[in-house]
């Protein structure tokens, strides 16, 4: 039977890894130890001599060199959640390691709380909310605002999250703008997409959606010339990264662009310093960093990585597994 190890943070570990799944898993393989932690590990790395398969999740160790040589038999790291950038490294690529990550099932919820912040935000619900707070009174009817009907949605990215989030708006009647350098025109085509510049979308799109990775070359891609660009009474949502904006000249634009709301569940700094503007201004709202698997919603990402480890046993092909490529443009 081979023989596996389940390493990660013990307090998120019943969250992502429920019983019923780690039950299943001891079906699968046999588990050298009981669930143990990154630094637990570190302590002990000979119980990874006869190891074959490493589960993991949030809190996973880095596969150096001194890990690999404690086990010899290592072939396969299954990552039940997202970027494994702190995990992969040269030596590991170079033996053959296998990397599968739940990269798709973390992506999952973020795209359904995108979702809602579209529609909501094309509704102009946040613009409702503070001046019903502030006037302590309802507008009158009829409301002008742009709704879900031929309305224009700007996705920065094609990325994992970008992708989920394409299918879910694909049963509104909306008109997707796209801005993604590695997107090509007959793929857009089929996505049902329009390829446009950064400027574009942010001339064009009634609700803008941020979903980037964060890379040396994307931090502070989106500029306070964007959001000047933007049309009266737009959106913007990031559910990416905070460095990639450059929040300050966004803060500026916003303090005189008072029809522009920010929904923002990622800043830089998480949280932003207790005297920031992004408390009090109220075109902006601010979410921490919930979007992601949270709570129950985790439990999807250790059954993605349990239908991996049945399909690595049964000699089948990985469904997520990650190349090289997709590591170095990885987040």
């Amino acid at each position: 039977m081979t023989k596996a190890i389940l390493v990660m943070n013990e307090d998120t570990r019943d969250l992502v890894y429920p019983s019923f799944i780690r039950e299943e898993i001891e079906q699968q393989v046999d588990l050298v130890k009981e669930p143990i932690t990154k630094n637990e590990l570190i302590k002990n790395l000979s119980i990874l001599e006869e190891v074959e398969v490493m589960l993991s999740g949030w809190g996973g160790p880095k596969l150096d060199q001194e890990l690999l040589d404690a086990a010899p038999n290592l072939k396969a790291f299954l990552y039940a959640a997202g970027s494994i950038k702190n995990n992969a490294t040269e030596e590991a690529w170079d033996r053959g390691i296998l990397f599968s990550t739940a990269v798709h099932a973390n992506g999952l919820p973020v795209a359904e709380f995108t979702l809602s912040q579209i529609l909501f935000c094309l509704k102009n619900g946040w613009q409702f909310v503070r001046n019903i707070r502030n006037s302590k009174t309802f507008p009158q009817k009829p409301f002008q605002i742009k709704g879900g009907f031929r309305s224009k949605i700007g996705l920065i990215s094609l990325s994992t999250v970008g992708r989920h989030t394409l299918e879910l708006l694909r049963p509104f009647d909306m008109d997707i703008f796209v801005f993604d350098p590695f997107v090509k025109e007959e793929e857009a085509k089929k996505l049902g997409v329009r390829l446009c510049s950064l400027e574009e979308i942010f001339k064009q799109a009634d609700v803008v959606s941020l979903h980037t990775p964060l890379l040396q070359e994307t931090v502070g891609m989106v500029t306070g010339e964007h959001f000047q660009m933007m049309k009266e009474g737009a959106s913007f949502i990031n559910t990416a990264r905070g460095a990639i904006v450059k929040e300050k000249e966004m803060l500026e634009v916003l303090k005189k662009r008072t029809d522009i709301t920010a929904v923002l569940d990622v800043t830089d700094p998480e949280p932003p310093s207790e005297d920031s503007p992004f408390y009090t201004m109220d075109n902006v709202v601010i979410t921490p960093h919930l979007a992601g698997s949270e709570g129950e919603e985790c439990g999807r990402m250790g059954a993605y990585m349990l239908e991996e480890l049945k399909r690595y046993v049964n000699a089948e092909p990985l469904k997520w597994q990650i190349t090289k490529d997709q590591f170095d443009r990885m987040a």
